[in-house]
C-alpha cells in the first residue's frame, strides 16, 4: 500500500468512500487477503499474573510526552483481553513513524487553519470606522464582533478539545466538520448589515473555530517523536501569534479596494478553499483511535472477541451520561484545581490581554500621529511577525542548547528547563513597549516605534512558546484538555480588552506622546509578570508533585 493512499484512506472523505464501498477501497492491511494475523491474537487465552490479581486495564504512559507504547509484544490481562498495539516500534502504521513529507503536510493544514483563525479574528478591524457609519453604532460596539468572535473560540476547546481525546472521536472528524461550520456561518456574516446579529453569527462562527487553537498543539504530539516536539509545536505558535497581525493587513486592503463586507467573504473562501483540501489531505492521526479501529478490524478476521485496544478499555462501563461528565469535566478540573495548569494559564491570559489590548494603539500612532493611509497601516503590523520569526530564532537556539542534546544524550530532562527562556521573554515584552510607547511623536521617525512592536512580540513568542512546552511535558496524557483550558482562559480575558483601548490611550495622551502613558501602564504591568516565571523556576517540581494528572513528579 503506498504512503499516498495511506495518507488518504484515513482522512474524513476516506473514511466515508471506505464505509460506502462496504470496505473495498481505501482497505486496510488487516483486510487485505494476503495478510498473516499475528500468532498474539490468535493464541489460547492466559494469565499472567500468578497472584490471580487483576492489573490495570491500560498501558502505563511512558515519562516522556511523546514516546508511547509501541511493542510487538503481546498485553495479555486474567480478564483474557489482548490488548491491540503497533506492530513493532517502526510500524509505518503509527503516526510518529510516517514519512517527513506526509508528517510536513499535516503540519502545514493545521498551522495554515490556526493562522486562518486568529486572522479572521481582526480582519474587518481596518473597517471598523466604515462599519460605525453604516450601522449607525459607536466605536465600543463596533468593536463587540472581535471580542464574539474571540470568546467564542476560547469557550469551543472546553468540550471539543476534549473529545478529540477520546477515542471514538478522535482529531479529524472534530477538525473538518467543524471546519464546515465555520464556512457556512461566514456567508452569513459577509451579508448582514445588523450589529446583534454580526455579534451573534461571530461568537458562533468562533465556537467552530476552535478546534485548531487548542488541539493544534496536541496534534504536533501525535505526529512527532522527542526531542523534535519543541520544533513542530514552535511552528504552530508561530502560526497562531502572527495571525492576529496579518489579519489587519489584509482587511485594511479588502477595506479600501472594497468595503468591509469583504473581509469576511475573502475568510470565506479561504475556509472553503481549506475544508476541500483537507477533507480529502488531513488523516487521523490519534494513536488511541487509530488503534481502536484496528481493534474492530482484528476481531472481524480473527472472530476473538477478546481482542481491544487501551481507548475502548477507558469508555468501557460508562454510560453516555458518565462519558459526557468525564470528558466535558475533564478540561475544567485540570484547569481550576491543577496550580501549574492554573498560574500558567493566568499568565498566559495576561500576556495575550496586553497584545490585544496594545494593536489598538497601532491605529492612534500611525494614522493619528504620522498620517499613514490605512493600507500603510496595516503593514506596521509585519514588524509582530517579523518579532515572532526572531523570537524563535532564539528559542529554537536555547532549546537545542538545552533540551535536543541533553535528550540524545539520555540525560534526565525536567519540564523546568524552559522556565529560564520564559524570563528572558518576560523581559524582552515591557522593554518593547515602553520603546513602542515613547518612540510615537510627531518629532521622532516612525521606525522607532516598529522596533519597540518587534521586541514586543520576541518577548510574547517566547512567553507563549516556552509556557506551551512547560505545559505539555509536565500533563503529556492530556495536551488537548490543557491546552483547551489555556485557551479559555487566554481567549475569553483578553476578548474584552480591545473594548476599552481606546478610551485607555486616548485618556492618558499627551499631545507630545500619543500612546506613552497608556503603553507605560501595560509596560509596568508586564514588568510585574517577570515574577511569575521565576515563581515556577524555583517553585514548579514541588507544584506539580502534587499533581494527579503530571507526567512527572
Amino acid at each position: 500500500m503506498s504512503n499516498l493512499n495511506r495518507f488518504v484512506r484515513d482522512s474524513f472523505w476516506g473514511r466515508i468512500v471506505y464505509h460506502i464501498s462496504g470496505h473495498k477501497f481505501f482497505y486496510h492491511q488487516e483486510e487485505s487477503p494476503d495478510y498473516v494475523i499475528p500468532d498474539k491474537y490468535l493464541e489460547e487465552l492466559k494469565k499472567v499474573d500468578t497472584n490471580n490479581s487483576k492489573p490495570e486495564a491500560v498501558i502505563p504512559e511512558r515519562n516522556d510526552s511523546t514516546e508511547t507504547t509501541n511493542s510487538d509484544d503481546k498485553t495479555l490481562y486474567n480478564d483474557n483481553r489482548i490488548i491491540v498495539g503497533w506492530d513493532g516500534d517502526d510500524d509505518p502504521e503509527n503516526p510518529k513513524n510516517w514519512p517527513i513529507f506526509e508528517k510536513s503536510l499535516v503540519i502545514f493544514q493545521i498551522c495554515f487553519l490556526t493562522t486562518v483563525v486568529y486572522m479572521s479574528s481582526a480582519i474587518f478591524t481596518p473597517g471598523i470606522e466604515s462599519m460605525i457609519e453604516d450601522l449607525q453604532v459607536t466605536r465600543v460596539k463596533a468593536t463587540l464582533p472581535l471580542t464574539m468572535f474571540v470568546i467564542g473560540y476560547g469557550i469551543g476547546p472546553m468540550f471539543l478539545s476534549p473529545l478529540s481525546e477520546n477515542a471514538v472521536f478522535g482529531r479529524t472528524y472534530i477538525y473538518i466538520i467543524t471546519l464546515f461550520i465555520f464556512f457556512i456561518l461566514q456567508i452569513p456574516i459577509s451579508l448582514v448589515n445588523n450589529l446583534p446579529a454580526l455579534a451573534t453569527l461571530r461568537f458562533f462562527s468562533g465556537l467552530a473555530a476552535s478546534p485548531c487553537l487548542a488541539t493544534g498543539g496536541a496534534s504536533m504530539g501525535d505526529i512527532t517523536n522527542m526531542p523534535y516536539l519543541p520544533l513542530t509545536i514552535a511552528l504552530w505558535s508561530i502560526s497562531a501569534v502572527c495571525g492576529p497581525s496579518l489579519g489587519p493587513l489584509v482587511g485594511s486592503v479588502l477595506v479600501i479596494k472594497r468595503d468591509w463586507h469583504w473581509t469576511f467573504w475573502l475568510v470565506a473562501m479561504t475556509s472553503g478553499i481549506a475544508l476541500t483540501v483537507f477533507s480529502f489531505c488531513l488523516p487521523e492521526m490519534f494513536e488511541k483511535t487509530l488503534l481502536l479501529r484496528k481493534a474492530k478490524r482484528l476481531r472481524k478476521v480473527t472472530g476473538n472477541p477478546n481482542i481491544v485496544s487501551e481507548g475502548e478499555l477507558e469508555n468501557e462501563g460508562l454510560t453516555v451520561r458518565q462519558l459526557a461528565v468525564d470528558t466535558l469535566w475533564r478540561p475544567i478540573e485540570i484547569t481550576l484545581f491543577e496550580p501549574v495548569v492554573l498560574m500558567i494559564n493566568v499568565y498566559i491570559a495576561l500576556v495575550y490581554s496586553i497584545m490585544y489590548l496594545w494593536f489598538e494603539a497601532f491605529p492612534i500612532a500611525y494614522i493619528g500621529t504620522y498620517h499613514f493611509s490605512l493600507i500603510a497601516m496595516g503593514t506596521t503590523y509585519l514588524s509582530v511577525a517579523v518579532g515572532v520569526l526572531l523570537g524563535a530564532v532564539i528559542y529554537m537556539f536555547y532549546i537545542y542548547k538545552k533540551f535536543v542534546i541533553p535528550f540524545r544524550n539520555n540525560e534526565p530532562i525536567l519540564p523546568e528547563v524552559f522556565i529560564p527562556i520564559m524570563i528572558v521573554g518576560s523581559v524582552f515584552m515591557p522593554i518593547g513597549v515602553f520603546i513602542f510607547g515613547w518612540s510615537v511623536s510627531t518629532e521622532t521617525h516612525w521606525f522607532g516605534s516598529l522596533v519597540g512592536g518587534a521586541l514586543f512580540a520576541v518577548g510574547a513568542f517566547i512567553i507563549f512558546q516556552s509556557s506551551f512546552l512547560y505545559l505539555a511535558n509536565s500533563f503529556p496524557r492530556y495536551l488537548a484538555s490543557v491546552f483547551a483550558g489555556n485557551a479559555l482562559f487566554r481567549s475569553d480575558i483578553a476578548a474584552v480588552f480591545p473594548l476599552f483601548g481606546d478610551a485607555l490611550f486616548n485618556n492618558l495622551a499627551t499631545e507630545k506622546f500619543p500612546v506613552g502613558w497608556g503603553s507605560s501602564i501595560l509596560g509596568f504591568i508586564s514588568v510585574g509578570m517577570i515574577a511569575i516565571p521565576v515563581l515556577f523556576y524555583l517553585n514548579g517540581p514541588k507544584l506539580r508533585a502534587r499533581s494527579k494528572y503530571s507526567g512527572y513528579t
